[in-house]
C-alpha cells in the first residue's frame, strides 16, 4: 500500500481503515511550522518563571510540586518510565500502528508543545516497521490511555521492547537497526506523548472496521439463508421501508433485495406456498441489520472527530504563549462508541444464530434436519449450531456497557474515568466471535440451498456459494467439521464472500 498522507484534523475514516489494514503513514509537511512553533511557545512559557502544570510541576496529585529547571529533562524521562506500567498481552501490532498515526496527527496539529524531532521519529517507526510492544490492560480512559501510550514513548527514548518485522528485539537495538536514535525528551514532551486517547480510539476504529466487514458479511448470509428456507422478499419491499423512514433499514432492505434479485428458488415457491410470514429472524433483518448501520454510523462520526482531534494536557496556544489545562484526555466520547458497536456487534451475531437455529430445525425450514441427507446416523450441524450460541452468549455478556462504570484514582484527583480502553479492547474478541457464527451460518445456508437443486440462485448469492464450495465440499456424511468452520471464517474475515457476492453493500463511509 502507498503511504497515507496525515493532514492534522482533516484525515478520513478511509485513510485509518487504510493504516489498520496495513499502510503506513506519514504526516502533511505543511505541519512543520505549527509544530515547530509550538515547540518556541514552550520555551518562551518557562522562560516567564511561573509554574506550568506538566512543564515545570509535577504530575496528577502532586501538581503542586514545583520542578527546578535543572531536573525538567528528568521529570519527562521519569514520568515515561513511571506510567509505562500497562500489563497482560501485547497489543495487536495492527492495533498499535494505528495508535502510533493517531498521535502522530495529533502532534501534528502543533498544540502539544513537541519539538520536530520527536514528531520525525515517531513518523520513521510508523514508516520503517517498528512497533512498540505495548500491553494490552492498564488504562481508564482518563487521565488518558497513560499506561499503553508510556509504553510507546518509553520505546521512542529507547527503554523497552520494539517489534520489528516479526523480530521482538530490546528498544535501543530496534532503533539503532534502523539507524534511529533514541529520543531526548524535552519539556512537556514526556506528557505530550503518553497523555491522550489514542490507545482507546485505535481499539475502538479497529472494531469498527472489523464490525463493517462482519456486517456486509451477515448481508451475504442472511439473503443465502433466506433462500435456503425459501424465505419471502416480500418483506424487503422498498414501500415498506420508505413508510418507517430509517436510512440503514431501507438501505439494507435494498441490499437484501439486490442480492436476492433474479432467484430461481425464490421464484419457485411464489404461488402455493402455505407460510404466510417467516420468522423474525428472515422476516426483520432490514429492521435489526439497518439499525446496527445507522448506530455503526454514528459511531464513525464520533470515532472520525475523535481521531482528528487533541487530546493530551496542557495544551499549548503559541499565539497567546499559553498553556492551558482541560480534559481532553477524557474518553467518555472513545467509551460510548465503544459500547455502541458492541451492541452492534452482539446483535449482528445474535440474530445469525437465530438463522443456523432455523435452518437446523425442520419445522421451520422445511430441509433435512441439521441439514444432513441422513439424519440419526449423521449429526449433520447439530453442534455446529450449539458453538453458535456460545459464541452468542459470551457476546451477550461482553455487550454490558463499560461506560457505566468508573474508579476513582490518582488519589482521587482523577476521580471518573471513562473505562474507554477495555471497553474498545473487547471489541477484536467479539468481532472474533461473531466472525465465527456467520462462519456457520455461510456454510449452514449453502449446505440448504445445495437440497433445492436444480433450482439456482440469484447470480449474486450463487456466486457466494460458489466461493464457499472451493474450500468446502457439499457435507454428505459426517466429517471433521472444525476445518470447514476455519475456512468459512477465513472467507468472511477477509472480505472474500462479499466481494465473490460483487454487489455494492452499505458502507460505513
Amino acid at each position: 500500500m502507498n503511504a497515507i498522507i496525515l493532514v492534522p484534523g482533516e484525515a478520513s475514516l478511509a485513510d485509518w481503515r487504510a493504516i489498520y489494514r496495513g499502510a503506513t503513514a506519514r504526516l502533511d509537511g505543511a505541519s512543520a511550522p505549527r509544530i515547530a512553533e509550538s515547540a518556541a511557545a514552550v520555551a518562551r512559557i518557562l522562560a516567564k518563571g511561573e509554574p506550568v502544570y506538566g512543564i515545570n510541576t509535577g504530575f496528577g496529585k502532586l501538581a503542586s510540586v514545583r520542578i527546578g529547571d535543572e531536573d525538567l529533562a528528568t521529570l519527562q524521562r521519569n514520568i515515561v518510565l513511571s506510567h509505562a506500567a500497562g500489563t497482560g498481552a501485547p497489543s495487536p501490532i495492527p492495533v498499535i500502528r494505528l495508535m502510533m498515526a493517531l498521535k502522530l496527527a495529533s502532534l501534528g496539529q502543533g498544540a502539544s508543545g513537541v519539538q520536530p524531532q520527536t514528531v520525525a521519529l515517531l513518523e520513521a517507526m510508523l514508516v520503517q516497521g517498528l512497533t512498540p510492544v505495548v500491553p494490552a490492560q492498564g488504562s481508564v480512559g482518563a487521565s488518558g490511555d497513560l499506561a499503553p501510550l508510556s509504553h510507546m514513548a518509553a520505546a521512542m527514548i529507547g527503554v523497552g521492547d520494539i517489534m520489528l518485522g516479526e523480530e521482538r528485539l530490546p528498544a535501543a537495538e530496534a532503533l539503532a537497526r534502523a539507524g534511529l536514535a533514541p529520543l531526548e525528551l524535552g519539556p512537556k514532551e514526556g506528557l505530550a506523548l503518553l497523555n491522550g486517547t489514542q490507545f482507546s480510539t485505535a481499539n475502538a476504529l479497529a472494531g469498527l472496521f472489523e464490525a463493517e466487514t462482519l456486517f456486509q458479511a451477515a448481508l451475504v448470509t442472511g439473503a443465502l439463508s433466506t433462500e435456503a428456507a425459501k424465505g419471502s422478499d416480500t418483506p424487503f419491499d422498498a414501500r415498506i421501508h420508505a413508510l418507517r423512514r430509517h436510512v440503514g433499514q431501507i438501505e439494507t432492505a435494498d441490499a437484501l433485495r439486490g442480492l436476492m434479485a433474479g432467484s430461481a428458488i425464490r421464484a419457485s415457491h411464489l404461488k402455493g406456498d402455505e407460510r404466510v410470514q417467516d420468522p423474525y429472524c428472515l422476516r426483520c433483518q432490514p429492521q435489526v441489520m439497518g439499525a446496527a448501520l445507522d448506530l455503526l454510523r454514528q459511531v464513525a462520526t464520533t470515532l472520525g472527530i475523535e481521531a482528528n482531534g487533541v487530546s493530551d494536557n496542557p495544551l499549548i496556544f503559541p499565539e497567546s504563549d499559553e498553556a492551558l489545562s482541560g480534559g481532553n484526555f477524557h474518553a467518555e466520547p472513545v467509551a460510548f462508541a465503544a459500547d455502541m458497536i458492541a451492541l452492534a456487534i452482539c446483535e449482528i451475531g445474535s440474530i445469525a444464530e437465530r438463522r443456523i437455529a432455523m435452518l437446523v430445525d425442520p419445522a421451520l425450514s422445511g430441509l433435512p434436519a441439521f441439514l444432513t441427507p441422513k439424519p440419526g446416523l449423521n449429526s449433520g450441524f447439530m453442534i455446529p449450531q450449539v458453538t453458535a450460541a456460545a459464541l452468542v452468549s459470551e457476546n451477550k455478556q461482553r455487550a454490558y456497557p463499560a461506560s457505566v462504570d468508573s474508579i476513582p484514582t490518582s488519589a482521587n484527583q482523577e476521580d471518573h474515568v471513562s473505562m474507554a480502553a477495555h471497553g474498545a479492547r473487547r471489541l477484536l474478541e467479539m468481532a472474533e466471535n461473531a466472525t465465527a457464527v456467520i462462519g456457520i451460518e455461510l456454510l449452514a445456508a449453502v449446505q440448504g440451498m445445495d437440497f433445492h437443486a436444480p433450482l439456482t440462485s440469484s447470480t449474486a448469492l450463487e456466486a457466494a456459494r460458489a466461493c464457499v464450495r472451493k474450500s468446502v465440499p457439499h457435507l454428505t456424511d459426517d466429517r471433521h467439521f472444525h476445518p470447514d468452520m476455519e475456512a468459512a471464517n477465513r472467507i468472511v474475515r477477509s472480505g472474500a464472500l462479499v466481494a465473490a457476492a460483487g454487489h455494492a453493500l452499505p458502507v460505513l463511509g
